[in-house]
């Protein structure tokens, strides 16, 4: 090889191994400072990409995710008024039978009948207040609940409401209901045994229609841990492989400085001629 004092291409050849070893250090401590081997379209556009479109498919999720959990909150209360309900009836039996007794003194009829006034209006109180956010499904004209199934808000659940309204069609007998004799006894005690069988198999059916949308969210909850997995999968960096590529981009960095600087002394053996 000719030596030159105007092109000295050792220098040349060694300063462009140091500037892609420069580069290469570069991307290497980008990505252990982000964690990311892609974060932004420059460093693989089509990865990129994807990455991006899942990300926005899992964002979105929180929202099918909010409307379910406000859901089954709302069919939550009204499954645990709805219990309430069933237990009041079952007391309520037991007075009305005990006032169907014809033998039974005035004294001990009014105390049954005053007994039963007090558990009909714990029921009539216990639909009204079923309410979470504005939404009772328990009262007279009670609101369907209905939360979103997917990310496009083409598919819902829906759970149906339930009247357990004193007087409604599940609860048969009317908020002026009375004991006060035998004969009015026997004749709510009929409406009660069809009310009681009427509210278990409604709030059988809401408890059905709440375990759907349980269902539903624990698979939502999958599919969006699925996809926040896909994404570092695609765009996470191998921090242990990063970490020793550093050393050895740093050691070969280190090493191109050394090969520049001997590159560079063969201008002094040139000089080192003419003395």
């Amino acid at each position: 090889m000719e030596n030159s004092i105007n092109t000295n291409v050792g220098a040349y050849l060694a300063l462009q191994n140091l500037t892609t070893t420069s580069m290469e250090l570069r991307s290497t401590q980008n990505r252990i400072s982000t964690g990311r081997k892609v974060d932004t379209a420059v460093d693989n556009g089509s990865t990129w990409a994807i990455a991006q479109n899942l990300r926005g498919q899992s964002s979105s999720l929180n929202a099918v995710k909010n409307s379910l959990d406000r859901a089954q909150s709302t069919v939550d209360v009204a499954l645990s008024a709805g219990g309430n309900v069933s237990d009041l009836l079952n007391q309520m039996k037991e007075k009305v039978l005990a006032a169907s007794d014809l033998s039974l003194d005035t004294t001990s009829r009014l105390a049954l009948a005053e007994d039963f006034k007090v558990l009909r209006e714990a029921i009539k109180k216990t639909v009204a207040n079923a309410e979470f956010v504005g939404t009772n499904m328990l009262k007279t004209g009670g609101i369907n609940v209905s939360a979103l199934a997917n990310v496009n808000g083409s598919s819902v659940i829906t759970v149906v409401a339930q009247s357990l309204a004193l007087g409604g069609p599940n609860i048969t007998f009317s908020v002026g209901s009375t004991i006060a004799t035998s004969t009015l006894a026997s004749s709510v005690l009929s409406k009660l045994n069809t009310s009681i069988t009427n509210v278990n198999t409604k709030l059988g059916i809401i408890g059905a229609q709440s375990k759907a949308i349980g269902l539903h969210l624990t698979f939502v909850r999958k599919l969006q841990d699925s996809l926040d997995g896909g994404v570092g999968n695609l765009v996470d960096a191998d921090m242990a492989k990063e970490s020793a590529k550093l050393q050895s981009l740093q050691t070969k960095q280190q090493l191109g400085i050394q090969a520049i600087s001997i590159a560079n002394q063969s201008t002094s053996t040139i000089i080192s001629l003419f003395r």
